[in-house]
């Protein structure tokens, strides 16, 4: 469907997607082993985990050693981008990650997808999940200056969506999802489907914490979302 410059919809819900509503932080995992790998760094899976969810340089800026020749860098970041694509076929949504996003579009909220994924990776995620009849809008790593944890990526889907912080509700799944909506006063939801604890989603400030989008659509009545989505229109 072609997307709209902006909503006529009052409130929101922004999604992240990788670990979110896709089945795919562990892939990423891999796929930046193996380009620290090629590159003669051994970088142990579990500290890379632990920073999916940020831009590709922070990442970066975080696990490689200080003053890493950029060319180094770069070879990193491609090799990423090109094993990632080899696991493609194997991509699958998260148990009712589409029927999550249909029941928010049907309650009368707007639907923006805010990933920090680069455009043809984002439309491949999008093909995945199967759901642009219930998408308003997505955003991808180039409609942000700076990635995550800075909140670029959620002020261009605010700014499609033309809708303001106190009318839209985050779902994500790592503390970086959870730290860059708090620096828009935008409340979050947090889902452990991408591996993070629910200790360490609510330490980051997430106002309610979901083992998966399955779990979010069976109580989504009560849950924030539910908040919004009944909230009297102005």
């Amino acid at each position: 469907m072609e997307e709209q410059s902006k909503s006529a919809k009052q409130r929101g819900v922004l999604f992240d997607v990788d670990g979110t509503l896709v089945d795919s932080t562990y892939f990423h995992t891999i796929a930046w082993w193996q380009g620290f790998r090629q590159q003669g760094l051994d970088v142990p899976m579990s500290s890379i985990h632990r920073h999916i969810g940020m831009g590709g340089d922070k990442l970066l800026d975080r696990l490689l050693p200080l003053g890493t020749d950029e060319d180094v860098r770069q070879q990193i970041e491609r090799a990423h981008g090109a094993i990632f694509s080899t696991f493609w076929p194997a991509l699958r949504p998260f148990e009712a990650a589409r029927e999550l996003l249909q029941r928010c579009a049907e309650s009368g909220l707007a639907v923006a997808l805010a990933s920090s994924a680069h455009a043809r990776d984002l439309q491949v995620l999008r093909d995945v999940l199967d759901a642009d009849a219930w998408i308003d809008c997505a955003t991808s790593s180039a409609d942000a200056a700076e990635s995550k944890p800075s909140p670029d990526i959620l002020q261009a889907a605010l700014e499609r969506l033309e809708l303001g912080p106190e009318d839209v509700v985050f779902v994500g799944d790592s503390v970086w999802d959870v730290q860059a909506a708090a620096q828009l006063d935008i409340g979050t939801i947090g889902l452990t489907c991408g591996g993070i604890s629910e200790a360490e989603l609510r330490a980051a400030g997430a106002l309610e914490v979901y083992p998966d989008p399955r779990a979010l659509l069976q109580s989504l009545n009560g849950s924030p979302i539910g908040e919004l989505a009944n909230r009297p229109k102005a």
